[in-house]
């Protein structure tokens, strides 16, 4: 009985013991975690990227009804496409449907064709190529203003100069307005000329120095298509001589002459062509 008493309070010394030690060490574990340690630096405080955006969108929203209109516009011109008014407010951040004056300015504009749901650019001639874009232009003997052109559909500029370089029209400029005209040159339209005007025609005896030429052209309300006093001034800069004075001397047509008004036969058929 004596020794089994003494097995006992060993245990109950060693199991002690052991719960002194596992304290400790917890408590050395708790003390080492309480140390301060490094901490990387704090990032720096940024504000949100939309700001910039948000401010962008205030300030559109905030315009004049026309400046809203001309956005809107421009969009439609650029895409040439139908666009609801959310989609214009997501394109261009004008809101139609929240401002009534820009939804009416809009839908009554003569450059915008509304169906009741989208908006969508409308040009003052409907056009979709150079084919029906000379076909327009026949129908003006007397000339069609470029301008009235020009937005009809995005590559019209360029055939414009195409249908010029293919002698099917002619593109003028008038004196006044410095606009660009655009008359027919169709080979199948007879043209018959007056007796009067032929002779008035072979009666004027054109000036023998270019300038003299521009002038007339400018006093007629055209423009020249040479600078010729341009182009002197930089001859004398660069010292290119220039040329002898012409002589005054009226030479006759012949046939290796250029007319370049041939598509009007009619003027020079009693002229005297000497044989070469």
């Amino acid at each position: 009985m004596a020794l089994q008493e003494s097995l006992n309070k060993f245990k109950k010394q060693q199991e002690k013991c052991q719960a002194t030690l596992t304290s400790i060490a917890a408590k050395s574990g708790s003390s080492r975690a309480a140390q301060p340690q490094a901490r990387p630096p704090a990032p720096a405080v940024k504000f949100s990227n939309d700001t910039e955006r948000l401010q962008h969108i205030n300030s559109i929203r905030k315009a004049p009804v026309g400046a809203q209109i001309k956005r809107v516009i421009d969009l439609l011109l650029e895409t040439r496409q139908a666009l609801t008014p959310e989609q214009i407010n997501e394109a261009c951040y004008v809101d139609i449907n929240a401002n009534k004056a820009v939804f009416d300015s809009l839908r009554n504009n003569p450059k915008v064709k509304y169906d009741g749901k989208r908006f969508s650019y409308k040009s003052k001639h409907e056009l979709k190529d150079k084919n029906q874009l000379l076909v327009l232009i026949r129908k003006f003997p007397e000339g069609i203003a470029v301008i009235d052109l020009k937005d009809a559909y995005p590559t019209v500029m360029e055939d414009l100069q195409a249908l010029k370089a293919a002698g099917q029209i002619w593109l003028l400029s008038n004196f006044d307005s410095q606009e660009d005209i655009a008359y027919p040159n169709d080979p199948r339209v007879p043209i018959k000329v007056d007796d009067d005007l032929k002779q008035l025609f072979r009666g004027i005896e054109l000036p023998r120095d270019m300038l003299d030429i521009e002038k007339d052209l400018q006093k007629n309300g055209m423009k020249p298509a040479t600078n010729t006093a341009k182009r002197r001034a930089m001859a004398e800069v660069h010292g290119i001589a220039s040329k002898s004075k012409l002589k005054k001397k009226k030479h006759e047509i012949s046939k290796r002459t250029k007319l370049t008004n041939a598509h009007l036969p009619e003027l020079f058929q009693s002229l005297n062509v000497p044989d070469s």
